[in-house]
């Protein structure tokens, strides 16, 4: 494994004219294929209501697919708490334990159907000027969520998510909780015990999910948790938020010192006239989720080039587009050293989507390949 490992995030995407039994099946072929190029771990995140995605239950996805491998890490990236019980998630983590041990990475997310919160991007220890850490890392102005604060299809998912009339739970208090069912050492206010089996004293890392320096960053440093940082998602505030959890980082029993990984969209060709064709679908495929319309099915080159873009269109998806890294693998390792350099990141965490698998399966060869040679 190289001193700066690579990990999978894969979000079971639908390529256009396929089916989601296409995107499972392609999804455990390319977790079989990231296991014998040497990733350390294959991540499912977690989203709904998205006709080109089909990575609905993390648990599921990562129950089938660890049937189909031996010694990759498999987690989730992330569950998303917020219309989620403590006990439901221990269980179905439990369950997947007690025949694969020792392999699972429990990521924990706080969305619920919310978009993301806003707020200013605060300093950081990366200096960033005109734009760019001295490295050269892209660091784009901050996106605004604001658009979708009264989307009515955000508003039918929160609906369709909660029980009527449920309300989240503290987001601290449920991560709390959940260190504690596993730990064996729940008790209620009433001094109540509650020992979850299977689940209790399952061998799993718990990992804390954010895009930003606020509570997520918070709850993982101060209780000693892995946290990965979202660039892919949310870079403009990528920097704040590896600074904040690194702040608020304690020692615990699991982890003696701040540990993170950054994710990265990553598109990888023999050269890079190939990788940029390969990627033509990407802005169009976020435009559909930034408008709220739901993630697309992933088009082809044609399909995509065939869209008449507008002024508005293109600034709705201009930060994902220009820190998305497509090219070559030295170009695009070049990229990723960037990413380190600036975040000081222990791992990175990969993501590709492109229409065609064997593409997909390619891009992450490649990659790997140079990241080998480079460490």
């Amino acid at each position: 494994m190289p001193d700066i490992p690579l990990g999978v995030l894969d979000l079971v995407p639908i390529p256009s004219g396929s089916t989601a039994a296409d995107a499972l099946r392609n999804s455990i072929d390319l977790a079989q294929q990231a296991e014998r190029l040497g990733y350390a771990r294959y991540w499912f995140a977690e989203h709904h209501l998205n006709p080109g995605v089909a990575g609905t239950s993390p648990a599921v996805v990562l129950a089938l697919t660890a049937a189909a491998t031996s010694t990759i890490r498999l987690g989730s990236g992330a569950v998303q708490l917020g219309h989620r019980t403590a006990l439901s998630t221990v269980e179905e983590f439990g369950l997947i334990d007690a025949l694969h041990p020792g392999r699972l990475d429990l990521g924990l997310g706080r969305s619920g159907g919310r978009p993301p919160a806003e707020g200013t991007t605060g300093p950081t220890s990366t200096p960033v000027v005109d734009g760019r850490t001295p490295g050269g890392l892209l660091i784009p102005p901050r996106f605004s969520f604001k658009h979708l604060l009264g989307s009515p299809r955000v508003a039918l998912q929160r609906k369709l998510l909660l029980l009527p009339g449920a309300e989240s739970q503290d987001y601290a208090e449920q991560i709390d909780d959940v260190l504690a069912l596993l730990a064996g050492d729940y008790r209620s206010p009433e001094g109540i015990e509650a020992h979850v089996v299977p689940g209790e004293g399952a061998d799993v890392h718990v990992w804390i999910l954010g895009s930003s320096g606020g509570q997520s960053a918070e709850v993982a440093g101060a209780r000693g948790l892995r946290f990965a940082a979202n660039y892919h998602v949310s870079p403009a505030t990528v920097l704040e938020a590896v600074d904040a959890y690194r702040s608020y980082f304690q020692p615990s029993e699991s982890l003696h010192k701040p540990y993170v990984t950054v994710s990265a969209d990553v598109v990888v060709a023999e050269d890079d006239a190939t990788a940029r064709e390969l990627a033509t679908g990407y802005g169009l495929w976020v435009r559909s989720i930034r408008t709220a319309e739901g993630a697309i099915p992933f088009p082809t080159p044609e399909e995509a080039r065939a869209h008449a873009w507008s002024d508005e269109d293109r600034a709705l998806v201009r930060d994902r587009v220009d820190t998305q890294f497509v090219g070559s693998p030295a170009l695009v390792a070049d990229r990723l050293e960037q990413l380190h350099e600036a975040t000081g990141a222990d791992e990175l965490l990969i993501t590709t989507i492109t229409h065609d698998h064997a593409d997909r399966v390619r891009s992450y060869q490649l990659l790997a390949d140079e990241w080998c040679r480079r460490h």
